[in-house]
């Protein structure tokens, strides 16, 4: 049974930027009562006209509704714009809740200024672009006291079908933003790489999309084996080894210098490769790479052995 909209609880919108306007029209065609800020005030005016009210100050947005959505840059950015809400102590018995990148540590530093302003806390990040936010598939998690997040855990859903609870310490959402986010730009150099391979033979960029999809499913489907094996600490039973992908790099070397294409991004890999070989793991699974990441050599970036 759907929830009459006088019923809906009141949220604020901090952030007006691409994501921050998504999540704020996803709450008003959703029927929550909704106040929006934004440093440059001409931002809201898109949203005013779709039924959100726009506050004049800070501390007037934050006092609108009990349920605070920042979506700024950083942890710091955050504290600093909700600073003069806090001075008027209009924090006190609001939960806030934080959908920016950062560490965990800012994320930890954040949600223990947000207690001793009468606060509560979550910090959630958005695995996805602005233009899918209020999709079924669309993918948020969040880290806090899960009281608080069962609370308001049907607002939420509101920005994404996919909706997760990680545990209760405030960093999970920064922390897993970080371990699931190191993959996009190294995954994008490769594609930028492909392209920039085909696009020299006169061929065009587009040709690549089918067959590099297909490579990233592979790739998914060998994940579960691959975290089973980092998860037991059982590296003896390889698929790959890291000896294959050594070998390798012989050839990328030569496609280098063929192509004369800037393959310099694959130095630090290189190095990797060469310090799990010297660490005893020529033989073992590539998911050994594991153990020399924990164990870094403080090498300059770039340096390979040899």
């Amino acid at each position: 049974m759907n929830t009459p909209a006088h019923d809906l609880p009141p949220v604020t919108v901090i952030g007006l930027g691409a994501m921050g306007t998504a999540l704020a029209a996803a709450f008003i065609a959703a029927g929550h009562p909704t106040t929006v800020w934004n440093r440059s005030a001409a931002k809201a005016a898109p949203l005013v006209t779709k039924g959100a009210r726009h506050a004049a100050t800070i501390e007037e947005a934050v006092a609108a509704g009990p349920l605070v959505i920042t979506c700024l840059t950083t942890y710091d950015a955050t504290r600093e714009v909700l600073q003069p809400a806090a001075t008027a102590a209009a924090l006190a018995g609001r939960t806030l809740v934080t959908l920016n990148t950062g560490t965990p540590e800012g994320a930890r530093q954040l949600a223990g200024w947000a207690k001793a302003q009468g606060a509560r806390f979550l910090g959630g990040a958005i695995k996805n672009v602005p233009p899918a936010v209020g999709k079924p598939d669309t993918l948020l998690y969040y880290g806090g006291d899960k009281a608080v997040f069962d609370t308001y855990e049907a607002t939420l859903r509101v920005l994404g079908g996919d909706t997760v609870h990680l545990g209760d310490e405030p960093d999970l959402a920064a922390l897993y933003e970080q371990a699931v986010g190191g993959l996009l730009l190294p995954a994008l150099l490769g594609f930028f790489q492909g392209a920039a391979l085909v696009t020299a033979r006169g061929r065009k960029a587009a040709t690549l999309v089918r067959y590099t999809t297909k490579w990233l499913e592979m790739i998914a489907s060998e994940l579960p084996a691959m975290a089973d094996e980092i998860d037991n600490g059982d590296y003896t039973r390889p698929r790959a080894t890291v000896g294959i992908f050594h070998q390798g790099i012989a050839n990328e070397l030569e496609l280098e210098r063929e192509a004369d294409i800037d393959f310099s991004w694959h130095l630090p890999m290189h190095a990797l490769l060469e310090q799990a070989i010297a660490d005893g793991h020529r033989d073992h699974s590539i998911t050994a790479l594991v153990e020399t990441l924990r164990s870094p050599k403080r090498r300059p970036a770039g340096e390979v052995n040899g």
